[in-house]
């Protein structure tokens, strides 16, 4: 009898280490060690793109990120599955250029593509294996001078934090529905989303690219609600965000993860 309790706590005890660990990596995603990268910047109001940076974000001044964004090379950018995550960058390792002692926080909204025409030690700076980020010259200046052009710099995940609610933005055509979710706090990130109308129950959305996540299903003159679960597997539920005479184009907002 005493070995079977001795048995049962052992088995508890590494239920519960187990959990700790998968607490620990759950949370890793948004709070990081500081590792090494490089980066530039571009000084055009908006980063060259036609359809809204590789996130879908859009307009970034009008979405709420405003010049506080980065444009991230393959190695960082996981096929778009980071967009909305937050990195705290800073300078190292040069005390010419350096702003010593400033960090800046950017939130990820676009793809920094490679040029295969260059060497990833020549001037393809966003070649694989380089982990490279592009900034808008007014974040780059808060750790750097401007003249430097690429430094190395070291990053790392952290938690947003943002203004109001998740930000829902309907677009599409017929039964075909897109759904762009931006203002993310927390993770940033997201990885999963439902829909749901009030004649429907809850339906898994794919994600269509960047941040872009569609469904095909009637939907039309119904209230919609959003089920959205981020990448440190926490899930926040907005119920019937968008009244039964809602519009493609439209954006309504949410509730918020907590940071």
């Amino acid at each position: 009898m005493r070995y079977c309790y001795f048995h049962l706590f052992l088995i508890l005890f590494q239920l519960l280490l187990y959990a700790r660990i998968a607490r620990s990596i759950s949370t890793s995603s948004t709070l990081s060690e500081w590792r090494s990268a490089w980066a530039t910047y571009y000084a055009t109001d908006n980063p060259p793109d036609s359809v809204g940076g590789a996130c879908g974000y859009g307009d970034l001044e009008r979405g709420g990120y405003g010049k506080a964004t980065a444009g991230l090379s393959s190695e960082l950018f996981d096929r778009g599955r980071v967009c909305g995550a937050c990195f705290e960058i800073r300078c190292v390792d040069d005390v010419k250029w350096c702003v010593r002692g400033r960090s800046v926080i950017v939130t990820a909204t676009n793809f920094c593509p490679p040029n295969y025409g260059l060497p990833a030690d020549g001037g393809g700076h966003c070649n694989p294996p380089n982990r490279h980020l592009v900034l808008h010259v007014e974040a780059f200046q808060k750790i750097a001078i401007w003249k430097a052009s690429n430094m190395p710099v070291q990053y790392r995940r952290i938690k947003c934090i943002k203004d109001g609610g998740i930000r829902f933005t309907i677009d599409g055509v017929g039964y075909f529905h897109s759904v762009l979710i931006s203002n993310v706090a927390g993770a940033g990130d997201i990885v999963a989303v439902k829909i749901k109308g009030s004649r429907t129950g809850w339906l898994q959305m794919g994600r269509n690219w960047g941040q872009i996540w569609h469904t095909n299903a009637d939907l039309k003159n119904q209230p919609l609600s959003f089920e959205v679960t981020s990448s440190d597997d926490k899930t926040v539920t907005s119920y019937s965000v968008a009244p039964k005479d809602w519009n493609f184009g439209q954006t309504f907002v949410g509730q918020q993860f907590q940071s």
